[in-house]
């Protein structure tokens, strides 16, 4: 059984909106504008590509204990592990870095998850103001947490992939137009001043290199732009992780692994469903499932995902996420 994907292209207008990527793809020419929508965006959740994600995760495709081990209970386990996703990188001394740099205004950042009823823990205060020689996991307890904080990290490192990819293609006038830099209204400076302004993890070649072949390889169910061009704030929140991994000396298939789970916390009910056309079409579980081709343009990228649901719902497959009440994929 096979399925003929749509090719992806990488669009390099700047994207106004996240969720909106794949039909408004003009600048914000408006300062009035831009205010009215960056307060918008991020009182909605922290940047309009935020919206998929969040509420992807709100659906929490959690165990249904209903149907206690069932298919589609194995596969969501699968999905989203209980026990989370070890991620083979330390946080290190990044969180204090960014906190000097402005990359995050503490105060703000704090308020910003007592808003949204998930106040930070103390583990998650001191990865932040002392650091943290633990390795990172992610699960559905701090996917949140480590959105944001990657957010920051690849927003204000200098990494050429910002200072002389698709993000400056415009001119530097133009960076704030994006939602991963005019959306990030939590730092201690203005975001445009933020902007690949700060060394907070160095790279060497051969570590730029691996980071660059992972980087233009890993897509996202919002758009159709790779983490190369992180114009959104789950893009530019996975430039920051792979460039932390890469830093610690992580391999390719480290980074592309790590990325198929991140973006299955991030956009669970996205990912189960492509869980779920590897199952039908390959006979293949997500655990054991290639992670470079799962988070590539055909399956991951906002129209391979498109393509992915619209052939589950013809074939009557489509994997409801326990208590969602609704997919938020393409209708």
């Amino acid at each position: 059984m096979t399925i003929e994907m749509p090719p992806s292209t990488v669009d390099t207008q700047p994207l106004a909106s996240d969720s909106q990527s794949l039909d408004r793809r003009r600048p914000i020419r408006s300062t009035t504008l831009m205010t009215v929508l960056l307060l918008v965006v991020f009182t909605a959740g922290l940047g309009s590509g935020y919206l998929m994600g969040r509420q992807s995760m709100e659906m929490n495709p959690a165990r249904d204990a209903s149907h206690p081990g069932s298919d589609s209970d194995l596969m969501i386990r699968q999905v989203n592990p209980p026990e989370g996703y070890n991620i083979p990188a330390s946080y290190g001394n990044i969180g204090p870095k960014m906190l000097a740099a402005g990359a995050i205004d503490l105060d703000r950042f704090i308020q910003i998850y007592k808003q949204a009823g998930r106040p930070l823990t103390e583990e998650q205060m001191t990865i932040l103001t002392k650091g943290s020689g633990n390795k990172i996991v992610i699960n559905q307890n701090n996917a949140y947490f480590l959105l944001n904080f990657f957010w920051a990290l690849g927003l204000v490192n200098e990494n050429p992939i910002l200072t002389e990819g698709p993000m400056i293609a415009r001119g530097k006038d133009q960076i704030g137009n994006y939602a991963s830099t005019g959306g990030w209204t939590i730092g201690a400076k203005p975001p445009t001043d933020l902007f690949a302004s700060a060394a907070i993890v160095s790279l060497t070649e051969a570590q730029k290199s691996r980071l660059d072949e992972v980087a233009s390889s890993v897509y996202r169910p919002c758009c159709d732009n790779p983490t190369h061009f992180p114009d959104c704030n789950h893009g530019m929140a996975m430039l920051g992780l792979l460039e932390l991994m890469a830093s610690q000396d992580a391999t390719t298939a480290e980074m592309f692994s790590t990325a198929k789970y991140v973006n299955a916390f991030w956009y669970p009910q996205q990912m189960l469903e492509v869980a779920t056309l590897f199952k039908a079409t390959r006979n293949v579980d997500f655990a054991h499932a290639d992670a470079r081709q799962v988070v590539s343009n055909q399956y991951s990228s906002g129209t391979g995902f498109q393509a992915v649901h619209q052939w589950l719902a013809a074939n009557g497959l489509l994997e409801q996420a326990p208590g969602s009440g609704g997919s938020c994929g393409v209708q």
